[in-house]
């Protein structure tokens, strides 16, 4: 399956690993069916242990596999480093860079430069998710420290981190409980609006950077909490996306190494949801 999230660059799970597989997708009543694919993106044609022809015709075809499957405990683990290393730097930024923003933003783009790199790589790599979870963190902790030293947004930064982890567990158990259901119409919707609501952000940064004052008016008053909101709400459909691909990664087998790149987007997907959670904060606080 092939799943993005709202930097729109991230790939899905990589199909060129030589793990064995299903050549099928999996029955009802068993995991849940890949939408987008008929059949296994992890299955590989021929048998080189096949004993004689009729082992072929009755048993799936398969290579002896690299590595053992991807699980749930390894997506886990791996979101967990991952986001613990967030959390590791922006307890620096927090710390020594409120007062530095220029150094806490080089940060962060050197963070997105990472995040790109890493969407275009054919395979994760643990050691540029890492500093890219680490870099991300340190912009994070000092921008979100400079806020909180704001006199009408005292305590915004942590109401935003309980914000993202509401959402988090409102969409994972809509998810569940099949309330939201991931299909390929879903995805392309989803794709589409916020690659308008990326758009429509551009230009107002534009306009903002050229013409001054608020732009179009999406970072301020009713029209920013409408965006802000809507900003949430695609980072929570963005979610489910996530949750698909863990879900069919492992039901189709994918190898272990895959988890490196669950955690990668359940990662940028998170951060998103609390920055648009803590802009939304600040212009319901009036700052």
């Amino acid at each position: 399956m092939r799943s993005s999230n709202p930097v729109f660059s991230r790939r899905g799970f990589s199909r060129d690993t030589g793990y064995a597989g299903f050549n099928a997708p999996p029955q009802a009543g068993g995991p849940t069916a890949n939408p987008y694919a008929g059949t296994n993106p992890y299955a590989q044609g021929g048998n080189p242990y096949a004993q004689d022809q009729q082992s072929v015709t009755q048993a799936p075809p398969q290579y002896a596999p690299q590595s053992r499957p991807m699980t749930m405990d390894d997506v886990v683990a791996r979101t967990g480093m991952t986001l613990g290393t967030v959390i590791a730097g922006a307890t620096v930024g927090w710390l020594f860079l409120t007062e530095n923003l220029g150094f806490a933003i080089g940060a962060g783009l050197v963070a997105m430069v990472l995040a790109l790199v890493q969407s275009f790589k054919r395979k994760p790599s643990p050691a540029l998710i890492l500093a890219y979870a680490a870099l991300e963190g340190v912009f994070l902790g000092a921008l979100s420290g400079f806020i909180n030293d704001l006199p009408k947004l005292n305590g915004a930064p942590m109401q935003a981190v309980l914000g993202t982890m509401a959402v988090f567990v409102a969409m994972l158990v809509a998810y569940k409980t099949r309330i939201v259901r991931v299909t390929a119409r879903f995805t392309r919707f989803v794709m589409i609006a916020a690659m308008g609501f990326v758009l429509l952000s551009l230009v107002n940064l534009m306009f903002m950077v050229f013409g001054g004052g608020e732009g179009l008016g999406f970072r301020s008053g009713g029209l920013g909490i409408v965006f802000g909101i809507v900003g949430v709400v695609l980072g929570a459909l963005f979610l489910a996306l996530d949750f698909k691909q863990v879900e069919d990664g492992i039901a189709y087998g994918a190898p272990r190494e895959e988890s490196w790149l669950a955690a990668f987007g359940l990662t940028m997907t998170l951060v998103w949801i609390y920055m648009e959670m803590l802009r939304l904060i600040s212009i319901l606080r009036g700052d």
